[in-house]
């Protein structure tokens, strides 16, 4: 793995660590925690350089769907539509003493960061108590927020390494017409409190060619502003339901989504700005299958990235280190696909019948 693409990603962490440190001054418990977090991170680092070293690629963070189980049903959501997500608790899943002994293998390898998402995660209250337990390690945990009550906000409040994040759509119209008729008050309400409580949040955006201006619009992010956002994701929409092609950014929107963030980065300087895939071009292509990350479904299964659900290892039958030395991601990794031009937020998306291939597929090479 080239050196130039961990420099970068380390980086990246170290440049939003310290972004987030200096808009916390004014929060004595979050800057004891991050500067704490710092030290961490820096000890990380190394135990991923020296096993990069040795050719053993580690990549600084993980995605971990901790629950099918999902108590809304937004229109567009890619975890119903590739059946990954359903409103009733799935059978086969990783118990909680199993997530924690891949957090633990995630810490000792140097691993920074596990996004949490689902489903809804936060109907999994053992496995957040569990990543709680782990204060090297940052979960930003991506909820709808509305099943968040007060003894969840004082479990954020206590452990500052989980990290909620509120999917949101854009303002009042945008929020509703995706996610129902509410949402928008309520998750304001929610960022009131945390804001109240001197909780470090964020806000997830999917971004579609309909609310690219509204969410990169100094207006709507005044308002996060205001209520004490700290981060911002922007992700790229990924036509997961049929028909929905014209939602997908253009090169054309892609472009004024990267211009606009660097607007914002100067207009508010205490938000950090991410954006999924956003910097593939800097880094050689996409992130996935281990170069930067890889997902983990609530069955156990170690897959490319959420969007490319294929799998030929399991983690309830191997270590996260054989995991990430998966044949799977070796050949994405070394036969080009992971490089190459693509429309629809996510290169592997559109490359289902070539992963199919490298799998040999049938039915019976999905564990």
């Amino acid at each position: 793995m080239s050196m130039n693409l961990m420099e970068y990603m380390n980086g990246g962490i170290e440049r939003i660590v310290r972004k987030a440190l200096k808009s916390s001054l004014k929060n004595p418990r979050e800057s004891a925690f991050l500067l704490r977090y710092m030290i961490a991170q820096k000890d990380a680092v190394k135990k991923r350089n020296q096993l990069e070293s040795q050719g053993t690629h580690i990549p600084s963070f993980l995605i971990a769907s901790i629950t099918t189980q999902c108590n809304m049903f937004c229109k567009g959501c890619y975890a119903r539509a590739n059946q990954s997500c359903s409103t009733y608790p799935q059978q086969e899943k990783l118990t909680c003493d199993q997530w924690k002994r891949i957090f633990q293998e995630a810490n000792q390898l140097g691993i920074s960061f596990i996004l949490l998402a689902g489903g809804e995660p936060l109907l999994s209250r053992c496995i957040i108590e569990t990543a709680a337990e782990f204060p090297d390690v940052i979960f930003p945990i991506f909820t709808n927020g509305t099943i968040m009550d007060e003894s969840y906000i004082d479990l954020f409040d206590k452990n500052r390494n989980l990290v909620p994040v509120f999917s949101m759509e854009g303002g009042l119209i945008e929020t509703d017409k995706r996610r129902g008729e509410g949402v928008y008050t309520s998750l304001v309400g929610k960022m009131k409190q945390m804001n109240t409580r001197g909780i470090f949040y964020g806000t997830s955006i999917t971004v579609t060619m309909e609310n690219l201006d509204v969410v990169t619009s100094k207006e709507f992010i005044d308002t996060l502003y205001k209520e004490g956002c700290g981060v911002v994701f922007y992700i790229e929409y990924v036509p997961a339901e049929p028909s929905t092609e014209n939602l997908v950014l253009t090169e054309g929107g892609r472009k004024i989504l990267e211009e606009r963030q660097d607007i914002l980065r100067k207009q508010y300087e205490d938000i950090i700005y991410l954006s999924f895939p956003g910097d593939e071009k800097y880094m050689g292509g996409c992130l996935a299958a281990g170069r930067g990350f890889f997902h983990i479904n609530t069955a156990g299964r170690a897959e490319p990235c959420p969007f490319s659900p294929y799998s030929d290892m399991n983690l309830k039958d191997c270590s996260l280190l054989e995991a990430l030395q998966s044949p799977l991601f070796q050949k994405l990794n070394t036969q080009g696909l992971m490089n190459e031009e693509h429309e629809g937020g996510c290169v592997l998306f559109g490359k289902q019948d070539e992963i199919r291939k490298l799998l040999g597929y049938n039915d019976t090479n999905i564990k």
